[in-house]
């Protein structure tokens, strides 16, 4: 774990590389290996994949894989690395809020996600309900001198991830997303995170109406990296889509050698 004074000089590194306009980009990590690749290629963060993180573990992501081992792997991904971590702590595995921030300081994480799904019933939380939770999880930050940048993640868009949803709906889930994110950042929080909102018009006003910085995910459908700064976006991350994508290539080398034809893997 870093030591207080460098954890706190992380925190603000990481909170002040969150600028309108100029995203920070964020490759996510899985594990030791991934996030020493993404320090070496220069980036100034990284950032963690629940989904990444749990599939590596034998898990499943939504919080299948117990707290202890996510944050076990955090913790080793951050002693790893020189440059400030964000921990994807999914929707703080049930943990009080006192007892979660204590759990990323000793990871020595600088930030965090906390998503506004509640996963034992798959439902959105109530935003107020929500609000006031990350409220006390700035608190017991605050309570601890402890900088945690914290990144909330908007879940209304999830709906919308289908092949069946058409290019023009996401407009109508912009009040309920904007709603959370002056609830969120109200309460606390640093970053919103609509993930999965992707259609530039929506997220063009979305950007220009959040009291905050905003977070997109980087899928396919998504905006070009410039396209989201000219929209003010301040912040750009992968998630797993990076983890299942080098699996996937994995999986078609294998089937090429168990079919007698493999190609050559470089190096």
């Amino acid at each position: 774990m870093s030591e207080p004074a460098e954890l706190e000089r992380q925190c603000e590194l990481l909170r002040s590389l969150h600028v309108p306009g100029d995203p920070m980009v964020l490759p996510n990590a899985w594990d030791v290996a991934s996030a020493k690749a993404i320090e070496a290629a220069g980036f100034p963060v990284v950032a963690t994949t629940s989904g990444g993180v749990a599939a590596a573990l034998g898990y499943q992501d939504h919080e299948g894989a117990p707290h202890v081992e996510m944050l076990a792997a955090a913790t080793r991904i951050g002693r790893s690395v020189n440059i400030p971590m964000t921990v994807d702590a999914e929707a703080g595995y049930g943990m009080e809020p006192a007892d979660l921030v204590a759990a990323l300081r000793r990871t020595g994480a600088a930030g965090c996600n906390l998503e506004d799904t509640d996963h034992a019933t798959g439902d959105l939380r109530d935003p107020v309900e929500h609000a006031n939770w990350l409220r006390r999880v700035r608190e017991a930050a605050v309570d601890e001198d402890y900088g945690l940048v914290i990144n909330a993640r908007i879940d209304v868009f999830l709906s919308t991830s289908g092949s069946g949803f058409h290019q023009g709906k996401q407009e109508g889930l912009l009040t309920e997303a904007l709603t959370r994110a002056q609830a969120y950042l109200e309460a606390g929080a640093d970053c919103v995170f609509p993930i999965l909102l992707w259609e530039a018009d929506t997220l063009g006003t979305f950007a220009s109406e959040a009291p905050g910085p905003v977070n997109v995910l980087a899928i396919p459908r998504a905006p070009s990296l410039a396209e989201l700064g000219s929209l003010g976006v301040a912040r750009v991350s992968y998630g797993s889509l990076l983890h299942r994508d080098l699996m996937e290539k994995f999986s078609r080398f294998l089937e090429s050698l168990a079919a007698g034809r493999p190609e050559r893997p470089n190096g």
